[in-house]
């Protein structure tokens, strides 16, 4: 048995998890970050909840950068070189294994969703930015060094990124990025039907995917452009990576099918090497939703 604990923006949620990748038991608790060491207890306390004899270790997926029991930075609660399984053993003396959200997204769906069967598979999550979760020969690529995918330039001299640099993918693929084309959108489209979806909730990802459904003409601009700029970032991901598969999962990922991965299939198929010959990647739909920080963070010490 094996606990994975999946660290959210507002809520902490730990699963007891079998051999096989299935979810026993749940149990959560608000994220009350109150600094590193109340966190490591929280964690510890969390994990005791679901324990049951023979667990082996617990995992824990979090938004940043970690390097084996330390966390080096996270993007949501204010955490910079931290020896967390250090501070986690004071309190419950159990192996603690760390992996980026996106990491623990593709070992979840390598066990129990879109990438079973394979060996070379990715998830590409669509959120707040572009988190890359990277399986190569059944191994989490580099270990538990995270990938930053999302951080290569599709666009020279294009938007400025949080991270320093111009043009980067997820100023183009992610959530935000799509919000904003949205809003660029219905700036200069007042007749837009884009007005009143988003007058239901303010603009939100799926926004956009919402008024295509329904016929808008600009909102289809929105989506076309959309999917190039993901088709862009993904076909080089694939022609570096060749997997078997690539799942993409997140909020946007809930779009239709037929504004979102079919078009995203055949923008890749025509930029991809495969094209040539050899292995073509499967485009999916991630399978396992919220569940696949769980089963991934519990799951890390199998593809180590």
């Amino acid at each position: 048995m094996y606990i994975g604990i999946d660290v959210g923006g507002t809520n902490l949620k730990a699963g007891l998890v079998d051999e096989a990748g299935n979810i026993v038991k749940v149990e959560r608790v608000p994220l009350d970050f109150q600094g590193p060491e109340h966190f490591a207890k929280t964690l510890a306390e969390l994990a005791s909840k679901v324990m049951q004899e023979k667990v082996r270790w617990v995992g824990v997926g979090l938004p940043g950068a970690v390097d084996g029991g330390d966390v080096l930075f996270t993007t949501n609660i204010p955490m910079e070189n931290v020896p967390l399984e250090q501070l986690f053993r004071k309190h419950l003396d159990l192996p603690l294994l760390l992996g980026n959200d996106a990491d623990c997204a593709a070992v979840g769906e390598f066990f129990r969703g879109a990438g079973q069967g394979t060996r070379d598979f990715a998830v590409i999550t669509l959120g707040t930015g572009v988190g890359a979760g990277i399986i190569v020969d059944g191994r989490l690529r580099g270990g538990l060094a995270s990938s930053e995918a999302g951080h290569m330039v599709i666009c020279r001299d294009g938007e400025p990124c949080n991270c320093g640099r111009q043009g980067c993918w997820e100023r183009y693929a992610s959530a935000t990025g799509l919000i904003q084309q949205t809003k660029r959108a219905m700036e200069a489209h007042p007749e837009s039907t884009l007005h009143q979806f988003a007058a239901k909730g303010g603009v939100e990802g799926r926004t956009a995917f919402q008024a295509a459904e329904a016929g808008d003409e600009t909102a289809l601009g929105v989506c076309r452009d959309y999917v190039d700029y993901l088709a862009g970032g993904l076909a080089s991901l694939i022609n570096i990576l060749r997997p078997e598969a690539v799942a993409i999962g997140g909020g946007v990922a809930a779009a239709p099918e037929r504004l979102l991965l079919e078009p995203l299939r055949e923008a890749v198929a025509r930029e991809s090497f495969s094209r040539h010959g050899g292995r073509s990647t499967k485009i999916l739909p991630a399978e396992l939703g919220n569940d696949a920080g769980i089963i991934g963070a519990a799951m890390l010490g199998r593809v180590m």
